[in-house]
């Protein structure tokens, strides 16, 4: 009979083994009789991925929260210093996979930034850009509506935002062929010019959406029981927001007005007229759970106004001709010259930069450093969750909306 290794492990052996294997922050022997850490996750479905959160707690009230994060690492700026910047492309749409086309907008303007491609680009590919990266915006944020809904109880708006939110998959693919991971804006151009009848099948996409969404605020953002579970949670000030490089509707939800989309207006954005949208703490404190909810559900919106402008003007002024190749600025190797610079772009969930170190004499990044909104915006979580219920730890988590696609990388 074979006798199996770990036959003679004692119970002790097994504590030591979990120890090693998920270490605590916190020691037993630093907590006092009334106190216990729990960890919730990372296979907990209220942690929004593969996010363990150490708790330290008494009774019911969180005294401490420590992050561990690492569970999706992928190695994604590894992977940039060993492919050319066109295969490098496919890769961003992994970071934040809600939100794939914005990522491809971020590092290919980084890209033309440094071989001098900013404003050379035909109109129509830029208003292209700007179409499919607010559709993408309006996706993601009705997987944070929905899913934050879902965390603190609301079931019938979780299953309203992913109905609509299929309606724009289905015209992301039919663009790009892809349903998530699109790898559609090139540098240089888009991979192909919209499908003949896109912008007639966006337009009716517009029109029926605008009452959805109506919908979705007379059921969701002013119900009494929401606004219990969100107005007065998890008040983050905006001195301890830009401390901690909170950007986004994070950001703004602590009633800062600082949008890049304004703030750099870059690519046709200037050309836009939208809001930028900030909490105004109307259900209870600046800066609570229920402010960082209502600019997202606000920037739908605007993103919504974005997206009828953008169609106007590609029927319009920049409607498609026969002759016209989105690709004719895609060079075949992308081979900037030698320079360290900074990219970035307003992502669903905030600033996405890319920095870049090249050589000049490759197509491949010495360094392709990722800024990710997610990272920063997790990071706040224990500052302004001391002393709050584990429930309410939920909805602040929820509130954050971050993928840990971006996190880890």
């Amino acid at each position: 009979m074979i006798k199996h290794p770990n036959a003679e492990r004692t119970e002790l052996d097994y504590a030591e083994l979990l120890r090693r294997s998920a270490p605590n922050k916190t020691q037993l022997s630093e907590l006092s009789s009334e106190e216990m850490v729990l960890n919730m996750g990372p296979q907990h479905p209220s942690t929004h991925g593969v996010l363990r959160m150490e708790l330290v707690t008494d009774g019911e009230v969180v005294l401490e929260v420590i992050p561990h994060i690492g569970y999706l690492h992928r190695c994604f700026e590894k992977h940039a210093e060993s492919l050319p910047i066109p295969q490098i492309i496919p890769y961003t749409d992994r970071l934040d996979y809600m939100a794939s086309m914005n990522n491809n907008l971020a590092f290919v303007m980084g890209v033309e930034k440094m071989m001098d491609l900013e404003g050379k680009l035909p109109k129509r590919v830029e208003y292209i850009r700007v179409l499919v990266s607010e559709l993408n915006r309006i996706a993601s944020h009705l997987v944070a509506i929905g899913t934050f809904g879902l965390d603190i109880g609301a079931v019938t708006p979780f299953l309203w935002c992913f109905r609509d939110r299929e309606h724009i998959l289905n015209l992301l693919e039919w663009a790009s062929g892809a349903r998530m991971l699109y790898n559609y804006i090139w540098v240089g151009g888009i991979f192909y010019d919209l499908p003949a009848g896109f912008e007639e099948r966006c337009a009716e996409f517009v029109t029926y959406f605008r009452p959805k969404l109506a919908d979705l605020n007379n059921l969701l953002t002013g119900n009494a029981i929401f606004r219990n579970r969100t107005a007065n949670v998890g008040v983050l000030p905006l001195d301890v927001a830009i401390n901690f490089g909170c950007t986004g509707p994070v950001l703004r939800g602590s009633g800062l007005k600082y949008d890049l989309r304004r703030i750099d207006g870059y690519s046709v954005y200037p050309e836009l007229d939208f809001q930028v949208c900030v909490g105004k703490g109307e259900m209870g404190q600046l800066g609570d759970v229920w402010d960082r909810y209502k600019v997202r559900v606000d920037e739908v919106g605007e993103s919504l106004k974005i997206v009828e402008q953008c169609l106007e003007k590609l029927t319009k002024e920049h409607k498609r001709t026969p002759d016209f190749d989105p690709r004719n600025l895609c060079p075949p190797k992308a081979r900037p010259k030698a320079q360290e610079i900074y990219a970035r772009a307003e992502n669903p969930k905030g600033e996405l930069g890319f920095y870049f170190v090249m050589d000049g004499k490759r197509d491949i990044p010495e360094r392709c450093k990722v800024r990710a909104p997610s990272f920063s915006n997790l990071g706040v979580i224990p500052e302004i969750s001391k002393g709050v219920l584990i429930a309410d730890l939920i909805a602040i988590i929820g509130s954050m909306d971050f993928v840990l696609g971006e996190v880890d990388r």
